[in-house]
């Protein structure tokens, strides 16, 4: 898909792989309705954008995806616009033991990485059929490829991603849809602060597996104009997961006994 005069809508666009893609496609979309919580960095980003981009209609959408209801009305309402590119976005994580877990940001996670993802899919890409134009950016992780304790619901949500985004590009094969799953290691965001539960508010080390976030949203973009099913950003990275997801489960499981998080 072309992504020259696109409409399109970015879940989680207050910050992080939501923000870059909101700057990547400044300049060649027509339209773009960002969507957050935080609508004061909402604000602060469409006026960023409109400044270096007069003619770009940007729209806001103060939403918390983790709220069943905010997450249908958002749907409801975007089957009015003309959207053709979705790009799900928004994401949660959580690092440590699953026992010791937050109930409440466990049902947070899977409400806004596999819910929100679902429902806002199912509401736009009808229209998109229709017109026989239309593209589908899901933000998963590489974290989805393996079961991972200390992230064990979150890498869950991402193989649901994954594996979701590569079902409905087979069924929208022919149909002027491209369906792609941006799948990251790590990247220098706010994300990895807020789901490490031990040093919440501290910044991350960077190492040999982070990529940048203008790299990240650079590969996801690019992807879609090549119709690709699946993008793993980074040398590194991409390396590290051809091995990885080349072994049996067997070794894997023999690997993850030596990682505890009792």
């Amino acid at each position: 898909m072309n992504l020259d005069n696109c409409s399109a809508v970015i879940t989680g666009a207050s910050a992080g792989i939501g923000r870059e893609l909101a700057r990547q496609l400044a300049a060649r979309a027509k339209l773009l309705v960002l969507v957050a919580r935080r609508r004061d960095r909402l604000e602060h980003l469409r006026t960023e954008l409109v400044a270096t981009n007069p003619a770009l209609r940007v729209e806001i959408r103060e939403t918390d995806l983790s709220n069943l209801e905010q997450t249908m009305q958002l749907a409801a309402l975007l089957t009015n616009e003309p959207i053709d590119f979705l790009i799900n976005n928004a994401g949660v994580g959580d690092h440590g033991s699953f026992a010791t877990a937050d109930p409440i940001h466990v049902n947070e996670q899977v409400l806004v990485n596999v819910l929100a993802l679902t429902a806002l899919t199912r509401a736009l890409l009808p229209r998109m059929i229709a017109q026989k134009r239309g593209a589908i950016l899901n933000v998963s992780s590489s974290a989805g490829f393996l079961p991972l304790p200390g992230i064990a619901a979150y890498a869950a949500t991402k193989a649901y991603v994954t594996s979701f985004s590569e079902a409905i590009r087979a069924e929208t094969h022919g149909c002027g849809i491209t369906v792609t799953a941006l799948c990251p290691g790590p990247v220098d965001t706010e994300f990895a602060e807020v789901a490490n539960r031990e040093s919440r508010g501290e910044k991350p080390r960077s190492g040999l597996m982070h990529v940048a976030v203008e790299k990240v949203a650079q590969a996801g973009l690019s992807a879609i104009e090549q119709d690709k099913a699946l993008i793993i950003p980074g040398l590194a990275m991409k390396i590290v997961m051809a091995i990885t997801r080349a072994l049996p489960l067997s070794a894997i499981r023999v690997a993850l006994r030596f990682t505890s998080y009792t």
